[in-house]
């Protein structure tokens, strides 16, 4: 069990109750066979985990001393704010949450996801110290390998599979690598100096997924219908997602964001679900993706 682990059970423990005291938090760890093989948690291990967490997550556990010396998280507007780190919180618990529970593995699915881990490590360590990797990468678009040195901006996730925002350095324009495309990479000695303004949450605000194909964002308004407006709203597209009406039949959102494909495809995923009210152009887009699927499968109409 690593240490990792159980630091995140003790953060999402407390996290959960609020405030709870050391008894309650050692009576939970003794029950939770998996985790603790049923041994108590023992004070001087509860305030080492502590000071670990405070150092490595950044995250205060602080004791409350009036009404029972009950601790609780002091700074949880810093966990919900931070998406990175809240997004390591979710990852560990539920890894946590099904290793607890393997015996029901039979009934648990999951999704199978392209392999992109191998090159993480190597790319992260490179970002640290901004230095130039050269990797050999085959693209789906040109259908070609090549071996390209590249300076690594940053990483992002989207779709279950990593993606690496890089610039080529004989280019001047970043570029957007997948990480299971990658089929060798190694760390060179050069190094290269990352723009002072260049922020990547600023560079993907706007867009959704991973090609920014140069277009502007725009405001665009979509009408979701009957229930379906129900998962739009739980599960914004986008984080510039705002209701601006609603009634029993539809809801209608207005985001802002540029209409590349990524975002062209996920609104054909909801289909008639999910109307484009405007601008014209986006309207008239997917009106001629859907006309491309109608002409493929007209024969099948006819007959």
């Amino acid at each position: 069990m690593s240490q990792l682990k159980k630091h995140i059970w003790l953060i999402n423990t407390i996290r959960r109750h609020g405030k709870i005291s050391f008894r309650e938090l050692s009576d939970l760890w003794e029950r939770n066979k998996d985790m603790s093989d049923y041994q108590p948690l023992h004070r001087g291990t509860f305030n080492r985990w502590r000071e670990d967490i405070r150092e490595i997550m950044h995250i205060n556990i602080g004791c409350q001393k009036t009404g029972g010396y009950l601790y609780y998280i002091t700074n949880p507007d810093d966990i919900n704010e931070d998406k990175l780190r809240q997004w390591i919180l979710d990852t560990f618990s539920v890894g946590n949450i099904i290793e607890e529970n393997l015996s029901l593995k039979n009934r648990i699915l999951v999704e199978e996801i392209p392999s992109g881990l191998l090159y993480l490590t190597p790319i992260m360590e490179a970002m640290k110290e901004n230095k130039v990797i050269e990797m050999t990468y085959t693209s789906f678009i040109k259908g070609d390998t090549q071996t390209v040195a590249v300076e690594p901006y940053c990483i992002k996730l989207f779709e279950g599979r990593w993606y690496l925002l890089a610039k080529p350095t004989l280019k001047k324009k970043l570029r957007i690598y997948g990480l299971d495309r990658i089929k060798a990479l190694s760390i060179l000695d050069d190094s290269f100096k990352l723009p002072k303004d260049f922020s990547a949450e600023k560079y993907f605000e706007t867009m959704y997924g991973i090609v920014s194909e140069n277009l502007k964002p725009q405001i665009i308004i979509l009408r979701a219908y009957d229930q379906h407006k129900h998962y739009i709203k739980s599960l914004p597209i986008h984080h510039s997602q705002r209701l601006i009406a609603d009634n029993t039949e539809y809801a209608d959102f207005e985001l802002y964001i540029a209409p590349t494909y990524d975002f062209i495809m996920r609104l054909l995923h909801d289909g008639a679900w999910l109307e484009v009210i405007s601008p014209v152009s986006l309207r008239k887009a997917i009106k001629g993706w859907i006309g491309d699927m109608y002409d493929m499968y007209e024969s099948d109409l006819k007959t």
